[in-house]
């Protein structure tokens, strides 16, 4: 039964199912579930440490069940969104109703898309890198995963990082400079890939091409399908998702640096250059996201055996939490900074 654990992490789509059901005021249940109510259970409930042996880690490596819990995303959410499209283009909405159900779908394609996306990214199986990428598309943050997968992991905890926050940085400034950067090295990163199999720009191989075509077929079916004012809210909860994937980035390598070798390059990336939380909750509804730097020190682990290292920096309160805490820069700061090791200040 532990291994079912992470079905908590439909919560999320659960509470904007409620919402869009009953609307009025329930539109904004799922902020208030993922942003009051789970960093509240995080600060009563004690702290896991804990670790799988190595028999238990390769019982939970072949297990199926994990892999399929991240699978079951995919109609989830996109059921949940055509829900909310529905419910947008067939229903008269308040102001405030339509900016909730705004945020409610934006914080499902956020958390059950673009965070599981991110998981099945780093997949081998055609099949999964599939699935992740359509995780992403109604975010209309397709370009992630070439970025993610080819930049953040060679460059993370360094100046050359688009997601990696330098100290001082708040949440507002990353997030442009951010989202900015990223595109562009995507953009960057598939032109090199193109050049080293020998292929020009405008190659059927360009991935770039068919993230925006794949992104603009979407959106022409909603607008078709649904109306202009349905058009709208897709785009406002696609920002919605992926400013909350920017505030994840934000507190993920906030602040962290990795020193440079005497040849000049970056040393390797370690357990020490990503901020980590064993606050249980968020753990769980973020499939593992938490226990960041064992991510980046072995990618091709699953979610389900990442691992706490003593030698990780840890957050004083779980990721949910921390992202409440960074949108209130000057409390960010006057908690984070004190916990940042001065040697690693970037």
């Amino acid at each position: 039964m532990k291994d079912l654990k992470y079905l908590a992490a439909f919560s999320v789509p659960l509470t904007a199912f409620i919402g869009l059901w009953l609307k009025e005021y329930w539109t904004f249940f799922t902020p208030i579930y993922s942003f009051v109510l789970i960093p509240i259970f995080e600060l009563l409930l004690p702290l896991d440490h804990s670790n799988y042996s190595e028999v238990e880690k390769e019982n939970k490596t072949i297990n199926s069940i994990f892999d399929w819990m991240l699978y079951l995303n995919l109609p989830i959410t996109y059921g949940l969104l055509a829900f909310a499209l529905f419910t947008v283009s067939s229903t008269n909405l308040e102001t405030y109703e339509f900016i909730g159900l705004i945020l409610t779908t934006g914080m499902v394609l956020g958390t059950n898309g673009i965070n599981v996306g991110h998981e099945l990214g780093h997949r081998q199986s055609t099949n999964e890198r599939f699935i992740g990428k359509a995780l992403l598309l109604p975010s209309l943050y397709m370009h992630f995963y070439i970025e993610h997968n080819h930049g953040h992991h060679l460059h993370a905890a360094t100046k050359e990082d688009p997601a990696t926050a330098r100290y001082n940085q708040n949440v507002y400034a990353f997030w442009i400079t951010s989202t900015v950067r990223q595109y562009f090295s995507a953009w960057k990163i598939q032109t090199k890939l193109l050049k080293n199999n020998n292929l020009g720009f405008l190659s059927i191989k360009n991935d770039m091409f068919w993230y925006i075509i794949l992104q603009l077929i979407y959106l022409f079916i909603v607008f078709i399908a649904f109306g202009k004012l349905a058009l709208l809210f897709a785009v406002g909860a696609a920002i919605t998702g992926f400013l909350l994937l920017e505030t994840v980035n934000y507190i993920e390598h906030y602040g962290l640096l990795r020193m440079k070798t005497k040849s000049g390059r970056y040393e390797r990336v370690k357990q020490v250059h990503s901020w980590n939380s064993n606050h249980v909750v968020g753990r769980i509804i973020l499939y593992e996201l938490t226990r960041h730097s064992d991510h980046h020190y072995k990618t091709s682990k699953k979610y389900q055996i990442l691992e706490c290292h003593e030698e990780s920096p840890q957050m004083p309160f779980g990721y949910p939490t921390s992202m409440v805490i960074a949108l209130i820069p000057p409390l960010w700061f006057k908690i984070m900074n004190k916990h940042v090791p001065r040697d690693m200040i970037n």
